[in-house]
């Protein structure tokens, strides 16, 4: 039963964390070029979201089980 709840949202974590570091790195580039990264922040944003939503699809306990115990 644990094992079947450890693999949850890696895959959207690790896309998540992917995003995050392209907007990182396009925002750095940008603004090393004088123009400003105000575009890139939304993808930041956007990694976030999808990173923060792995993580609770990656939670050890669903609400549906945590009742049933």
């Amino acid at each position: 039963m644990e094992a079947e709840y450890g693999k949850r949202g890696v895959k959207t974590k690790l896309f998540g964390f992917i995003l995050i570091v392209l907007g990182v790195l396009d925002s750095l580039l940008t603004l090393r070029g004088g123009i400003p990264a105000y575009k890139f922040l939304f993808l930041i944003f956007v990694g976030v979201c999808v990173f923060a939503i792995g993580a609770v699809r990656g939670a050890k306990h669903p609400s549906s089980k945590v009742n049933e115990v």
